[in-house]
This record gives C-alpha cells, structure tokens and sequence, in this order.
C-alpha cells in the first residue's frame, strides 16, 4: 500500500509544477498532514517577512505566497504521484 500526505509545490516556468521543500538528500518532503504544509508555508513566509523588516527583500516578494500543497501518494521507490497523476521524483 501506497503511504499518502502532502508536498509543497511551486510553479516553474521550465519545470512546470514541483514540490519546494526537499530534505538533505533532495527528496521531495512529505508531511503527514495538510496542517504540517500549511505551518512549513507559514514559516517560509515569516522568513520572508523578516528580510523584508530587514531591507534584505522586496516588500511585494515577501508577501507573495508562491506555494500551494498537493496531496500526494509515495510509491515504494520514494516516486511522489499528486492527486492529478505528474509523477514526480
């Protein structure tokens, strides 16, 4: 049986849609609920803000919410497949 959660993706202009949050070893991370994605988005997005406080970024780029969670199955070779079908590794 397939384990199933949830990636974070972003939309790239050469890779179309792929997942945003990888471990050390480039895997895509699957959190187990959609909470623990929307609290990774979360967190990103603080960091964003902080730079922004620090003049480091754009104040437009640092409220910008890119990312979006997909629910997703993990294949037994570590293959994520989103609930519309892309394969993804």
């Amino acid at each position: 049986m397939n384990r199933r959660g949830f990636c974070v993706f972003i939309d790239t202009v050469f890779q179309g849609s792929v997942p945003s949050v990888h471990d050390g070893d480039e895997n895509p991370v699957v959190f187990e609920t959609r909470l623990e994605a929307e609290r990774e988005i979360a967190d990103y997005m603080m960091v964003r803000l902080q730079q922004f406080m620090d003049g480091e970024r754009e104040f437009e780029d640092a409220i910008a919410v890119e990312e979006y969670i997909v629910e997703v199955a993990v294949l037994p070779d570590g293959t994520i497949v989103p609930s519309g079908g892309m394969v993804q590794t």
